[in-house]
């Protein structure tokens, strides 16, 4: 009797083990033997894009994911996302709640996966028209319609807590535009930057830079989403590991930030003794 319980993919295939049909005894990506192929001949970069895209990359793209990845690897510790897994860490929590608290921060619309995703889908509908971009940057919704998401409160894209673009994002953004087409989103970012950032009134954030490059990959919105939030996860991990090791005493709360609302004031020695009888 055979099952009507099948899993459909357009990208993956598997042969099941003769002794274990809960086994694979082959795997094919996109046409490709993923462990006598894949694994032997190429890249983790490479596969990545094969998983994603369901083509072969170019040598090229190859190259842009990898150093994209670098880029994004580590936010550091000013970021929300990391500071999320860095509470979870010193906390003595397990592993998986660290990263599921980073994968949380970081899927918002502050220099997160959604802005991400909203940036990608503006890509597709402003093209390389300045008047576009600059109306469409201060009103990205699709429509009005209720949804999980709040509206924008900046422009996706760019940093409303910035002055000027910082010095790590330049120099990732040069390197990258070398390693983008001559004509792609990156190459017209780079250009057409400060006259963006003088319309929106602050500068590029690190997920403009993203999402130009996931255009030149050729990644629509949900791709570049999924990418965005995994490509971070290593410096969130490295961050709550270390703080796990270095403990709760070295960790900063913010105590002079907190005020009560009524405050008894200090507590005398007689008061002590007399609440004690």
């Amino acid at each position: 009797m055979t099952s009507n319980y099948v899993y459909h993919s357009n990208f993956w295939l598997e042969e099941p083990e003769d002794s274990n049909p809960f086994a694979a005894r082959q795997c094919f990506c996109s046409g490709y033997d993923v462990y006598g192929e894949i694994v032997p001949q190429a890249s983790w970069f490479d596969y990545l894009l094969l998983m994603f895209r369901g083509e072969k990359p170019a040598p090229a793209e190859t190259r842009l994911l990898e150093k994209l990845a670098m880029v994004l690897a580590n936010p550091g510790p000013r970021e929300a996302s990391v500071r999320a897994a860095m509470n979870a860490g010193v906390a003595g929590t397990n592993h998986s709640s660290a990263l599921m608290a980073a994968l949380a921060v970081g899927a918002g619309q502050y220099g997160g996966a959604q802005e991400v995703a909203i940036s990608v889908r503006l890509w597709r509908e402003c093209g390389r028209d300045i008047p576009t971009w600059i109306e469409r940057l201060f009103s990205p919704e699709e429509d009005e319609r209720a949804d999980i998401w709040l509206p924008m409160e900046h422009a996706p894209g760019f940093d409303p807590n910035g002055n000027s673009i910082t010095t790590p994002l330049w120099q990732a953004l040069n390197y990258l535009v070398d390693l983008a087409p001559a004509d792609g989103a990156l190459q017209w970012l780079k250009k057409h930057r400060e006259e963006l950032e003088l319309a929106v009134g602050y500068p590029l954030a690190l997920s403009g830079v993203a999402s130009a490059a996931f255009v030149d990959l050729d990644l629509n919105e949900d791709q570049a989403s999924m990418l965005y939030l995994i490509l971070r996860l290593p410096g969130a991990a490295a961050h709550a590991i270390e703080q796990k090791e270095m403990g709760w005493k070295k960790f900063p709360y913010y105590g002079p930030a907190i005020e009560l609302a009524d405050d008894p004031g200090p507590v005398s020695a007689d008061s002590d003794r007399e609440d004690g009888q």
